[in-house]
């Protein structure tokens, strides 16, 4: 029962976000700046207010780092292997490579762990998420790079790419919170509270911007390209998780913030970064609306499972 009343409100808003689009709620011009306010303020506060408060001796795991990264390390490289055996032009291969690996951490990998985990899954959540970011972001570059068409613009756009990396306010607000947890570092009772008012922001408004960016008719239309990188995105490298986790005996309670982000649908920078570097784009807006629309079932069915087990 957990797992319903979990998922079906988080989806709910998601579906919310997709209708106030069409009824003119959230109009393309609110879009844009609603999603920096989330990127760059509330999401980064959330992270680095839960991992901050966190005591990193008993609630980082290494283990389920190192497993949650070996899994996201093979969805990549098996992917790629995969991609090669299409005959696809090679930026959509490129593309199809980071549709199936480049997960959905902050706007939806995040607000599942808290409401589904609460607040100490936030936080190992937070920790775990802040290591694949870089994970998922280096990678993606990489795989866009080799198979880009323009080779030397795609140089320069990987270069650009990656400087945003190490400015990128979501991984720096992770590493900051290590930081301050590691070291003990008090937070002022002031700046705690507004914290905790700024991030109490990102999960509502992160789902609703989610469901105002799908496309459906986008989805419609390139469904059986996409169908693979989906299917490979929210079921294969879970379950590759899901193996680790159970060879090295690892308890539920210590990985189920992992499987959570290794769940996650395609990213949504996917778009922006296939744009940015000429990859598919079409095959990108499809694969995150495709992935998002079919993980509420997938998350169902993954938290069902791991919950019976």
């Amino acid at each position: 029962m957990q797992v319903f009343t979990t998922i079906i409100p988080i989806f709910a808003v998601v579906i919310l976000g997709c209708i106030a689009r069409r009824k003119g709620f959230m109009p393309e011009a609110f879009l844009g700046p609603a999603n920096r306010l989330v990127f760059y303020l509330a999401i980064p506060a959330l992270i680095f207010q839960s991992i901050a408060r966190a005591s990193l001796h008993t609630q980082f795991n290494a283990a389920v780092l190192l497993l949650t990264i070996l899994a996201a390390v093979l969805a990549y490289t098996s992917a790629w292997l995969i991609a090669h055996f299409i005959h696809w032009p090679s930026n959509r291969k490129g593309t199809f490579i980071q549709c199936a690996g480049h997960g959905n951490l902050g706007y939806i990998g995040l607000p599942v762990a808290l409401y589904f985990l609460g607040e100490t899954g936030l936080i190992k959540a937070s920790i775990l998420a802040g290591f694949l970011m870089i994970l998922q972001n280096t990678l993606s570059v990489l795989v866009l790079q080799a198979h880009c068409i323009d080779e030397a613009d795609a140089g320069k756009k990987a270069q650009a790419i990656a400087k945003s990396l190490v400015r990128n306010p979501v991984i720096l607000s992770a590493l900051s919170g290590v930081l301050v947890s590691f070291w003990e570092i008090p937070i002022p009772l002031a700046i705690q509270r507004f914290l905790e008012i700024l991030s109490g922001l990102a999960p509502p408004m992160s789902l609703l911007l989610i469901g105002a960016s799908l496309s459906l008719t986008v989805m419609r239309q390139n469904f059986l390209f996409v169908l693979g990188a989906v299917v490979y995105k929210i079921i294969a490298l879970p379950l590759m998780g899901l193996i680790f986790f159970s060879i090295f005996k690892i308890t539920p309670a210590d990985f189920l913030p992992g499987l959570i982000l290794l769940a996650t649908p395609t990213a949504t920078v996917a778009y922006v970064m296939s744009k940015e570097m000429h990859g598919d784009e079409a095959f990108a807006v499809a694969a995150i609306s495709t992935s998002t629309v079919f993980s509420a079932a997938s998350y169902l069915v993954w938290l069902t499972l791991v919950g019976q087990g």
